[in-house]
């Protein structure tokens, strides 16, 4: 049961990885190429510094309560299953708050074509990156050992 739940905690997190991709790859090539004209709406200037704003602040929020909902989890007393659930619960709230961050970068570099809004996104792509489930980052966030880490390990396992 533990394993098929990380099983669906990864496949989600890998769809929330997936979807802003393509959007902010239209954004990107859109604002670079000089081929395509698109009637984009505009908004206020005034809001760039607003968007970036909430962009890096959604990712210090992720980074922050992700890291102290992590302090938590490492309680020897709590048993595994409460632990994985909890981890299960705080990563997929850390993704959506990326999956947030990988649109609004996207729907910021279309609209105000500021660089600013890419290297936020290089930014998100790092936390994506760092912040995927693996049994081995698994292990090592919680602090695992014993039963607990091997019964871990046997998640990287696929069976045949």
């Amino acid at each position: 049961m533990l394993k098929k739940n990380f099983r669906v905690l990864e496949r989600n997190v890998l769809i929330l990885i997936a979807i802003p991709l393509p959007a902010f790859a239209f954004a990107y090539l859109y604002t670079t190429s000089s081929n395509m004209d698109l009637d984009i709406p505009s908004l206020p200037d005034a809001l760039k510094p607003v968007l970036l704003g909430l962009v890096s602040a959604l990712l210090l929020i992720s980074f922050v309560n992700f890291n102290q909902g992590l302090k938590k989890l490492r309680n020897p007393l709590m048993p595994l299953e409460a632990k994985l659930e909890r981890y299960s619960n705080m990563t997929m709230t850390r993704f959506w708050q990326l999956f947030a961050s990988g649109f609004l970068c996207a729907i910021g570099l279309l609209i105000y074509q500021n660089a600013g809004f890419t290297v936020l996104y290089a930014v998100t792509l790092v936390f994506v990156s760092l912040g995927k489930p693996t049994p081995d980052r698994i292990i090592r966030l919680l602090k695992l050992k014993g039963e607990d880490l091997q019964t871990v390990v046997d998640f990287g396992r696929r069976e045949e």
